[in-house]
């Protein structure tokens, strides 16, 4: 389940399109992430006191199942700049919480082994 949240920033319906459609990339390479509640953030940083350039952040938080806890946060000057390199460390990420998985499972395999094989 994708539930995007519009902070600071009116609701787009092309912001929403772009958000689901790379998070719905992630899901099809993670089928995981189908079990994972995903909150999305798409926030405009911009001081009323100050003047400047706006600043845009878009967050990511994954609850549930395997990949519990994973929060990745990118800001950017455009939505969709901050929205691909959430994306892309996105991808990291589950990547790498793969193979920790797989290094912990092949080593645990590996002493179970070599206890069978070393006599008494």
């Amino acid at each position: 389940m994708i539930k995007i949240i519009f902070k600071n920033l009116s609701s787009s319906e092309m912001a929403r399109e772009a958000t689901e459609e790379k998070i719905l990339g992630l899901v099809e390479k993670f089928e995981d992430l189908r079990k994972s509640r995903i909150q999305v953030t798409l926030e405009m940083l911009n001081s009323p006191l100050q003047a400047g350039p706006d600043l845009f952040n878009v967050k990511v938080q994954i609850a549930g199942a395997r990949y519990a806890g994973l929060r990745i946060e990118k800001s950017a000057p455009s939505l969709y700049v901050a929205l691909a390199d959430v994306s892309d460390h996105l991808l990291e990420a589950l990547n790498r919480f793969g193979d920790k998985r797989r290094v912990v499972a092949r080593s645990k395999a590996r002493r179970w082994s070599h206890k069978i094989a070393t006599p008494p």
